[in-house]
């Protein structure tokens, strides 16, 4: 390598970086920092290099690096040492370890302390060329999904909301629009799609935000009991009425009402809904005063409400009081350029909540994550990840720790080559026919506990069981 070359991929102030990433190699042997760096410089790798670990350390405040290639015997400190250090200060650099003394101990040791990988010397040049691409891909959809969330978090105050897919920007913005307003908002989308979330969103990012978000899920409860909970009662207004009560429009005044699968009260709740929103007022259970409340609206629905108005089932002037603002949920299936964002999220999530490393995910199990249809939207991608985690003894998730069904081991969902007689909804029909039965086995049929790990009420997990003509009593006796 040229003197040339070197002074070039060692300057610090270096800001124009290749496309293929930019590494950093500490190691205290020459021959093996110029080996390296020769390997890494003929496939567009920029390449910085340090003799020690105080010098590493050095570099890396100087500049950014996608990856570090460290070793693990250092003269001035213990190469574990160093990178429980490296990792302190910038958790999201990948570190591979190499070493001359690869033992299965220091392996397990580098990967729990957070290292990408573990190389040995003598190594393979093809392999580590393939570690390297790999370690920086990670990093940098990790540094992406950081910079998404600070992005949306300065601009909007979107705290838990993931997504750079053009129908999410276009939501990003509405929201943006809508916030400030004291207009009623309709959220559509499928089960599973966020609506709740965004409902926040609309909230922090209102003149409202330092009052309640009061979240209520209409469509999971009695209608008596949803209306003593919405409007409070008065002592004695029914048998067990021992004391009177607030209800949620009180609660929730000056601050905003989610009122989430609006689409399920019954027409008499649905009336004494329009009036609150038409005058504001309204009186307990078994009261005679008016209360008068200021409360913002945001409902939400995963059902189709015209259907539901033309129907009968849905009071056409609620639903155009409602329909003031309405803002569209695309399922997961049509933002997919948004999977391997909130994979990354949801991994970092759970395993914070289970005290480990974020392990890595391997080529082989992103694939499937990326072309399975997924009927429970995001939701469904949140539990899988989670269990991934919760299962995972290593480093890595593989295609080992996807359900079968994501990861292509089941045949119970049949391809569209299979079913070219049918349509794209009988498929889709079928693929969630299969997952809730699947679940409901699991739960050895109990539909509540199925409910509560498909996150959603029981009262939707019943409406889909009906539609989905699922004869629980027949296959419980299977």
């Amino acid at each position: 390598m040229s003197d040339t070359a070197v002074m070039t991929l060692r300057n610090p102030g270096e800001t124009s970086l290749p496309a293929a990433g930019s590494v950093l190699i500490i190691d205290d042997e020459a021959a093996i920092r110029e080996s390296l760096e020769t390997l890494l410089v003929l496939e567009g790798f920029s390449v910085a290099s340090a003799a020690n670990g105080q010098e590493g350390l050095a570099r890396i405040g100087e500049r950014s690096f996608d990856l570090v290639l460290l070793d693990l015997a250092l003269p001035d400190r213990d190469g574990m040492d160093l990178l429980a250090e490296i990792r302190g200060e910038d958790p999201q650099l990948s570190i591979i370890m190499v070493t001359a003394y690869g033992t299965v101990e220091n392996a397990v040791r580098a990967m729990q302390a957070g290292a990408a990988n573990f190389v040995q010397k003598p190594w393979d040049n093809e392999k580590l060329l393939a570690d390297v691409r790999a370690a920086i891909a990670r990093h940098r959809a990790e540094e992406e999904n950081v910079q998404l969330k600070r992005a949306l978090k300065q601009r909007y105050n979107f705290e838990n909301i993931v997504g750079k897919s053009e129908p999410m920007l276009k939501i990003f913005d509405l929201v943006a629009q809508v916030a400030p307003s004291r207009s009623t908002v309709l959220l559509q989308g499928e089960s599973g799609t966020g609506k709740e979330l965004i409902a926040k969103a609309i909230h922090l990012n209102s003149a409202r935000r330092d009052r309640p978000f009061v979240p209520v899920n209409t469509g999971s409860m009695p209608a008596d009991l949803l209306e003593s909970i919405l409007f409070g009662h008065v002592k004695g207004a029914f048998t067990s009425a021992i004391a009177s009560k607030k209800g949620l429009f009180e609660i929730a005044d000056r601050g905003t009402l989610f009122l989430d699968e609006i689409g399920n009260m019954t027409m008499d709740t649905q009336s004494k809904i329009l009036r609150v929103l038409q005058d504001r007022k309204f009186m307990h259970l078994g009261g005679v005063n008016e209360i008068q409340v200021d409360v913002r609206i945001i409902a939400a629905t995963n059902v189709d409400l015209k259907t539901q108005v033309r129907e009968g089932k849905f009071r056409e002037d609620l639903f155009y009081r409602l329909n003031v603002i309405t803002i569209d949920l695309p399922p997961l299936r049509q933002r997919r350029e948004d999977i391997q964002l909130l994979t990354g999220f949801f991994l970092e999530r759970y395993s914070k909540e289970n005290g480990r490393s974020v392990p890595r995910l391997t080529p082989e199990a992103l694939r499937p994550l990326l072309t399975y249809a997924w009927p429970g939207n995001v939701r469904e991608l949140e539990n899988v990840i989670e269990r991934a985690v919760v299962l995972s003894t290593g480093s890595e998730i593989g295609p080992d720790l996807l359900p079968d069904q994501i990861a292509g081991r089941a045949s119970a969902f049949p391809s569209l080559e299979q079913r070219a007689d049918a349509s794209l909804f009988d498929i889709m029909e079928d693929c969630e026919r299969q997952i809730i039965v699947e679940m409901l086995e699991k739960c050895n049929w109990n539909q509540t506990e199925a409910s509560e790990r498909f996150h959603v009420p029981l009262s939707t997990l019943n409406q889909k069981i009906k539609r989905l003509t699922i004869d629980i009593k027949k296959k419980a006796r299977e």
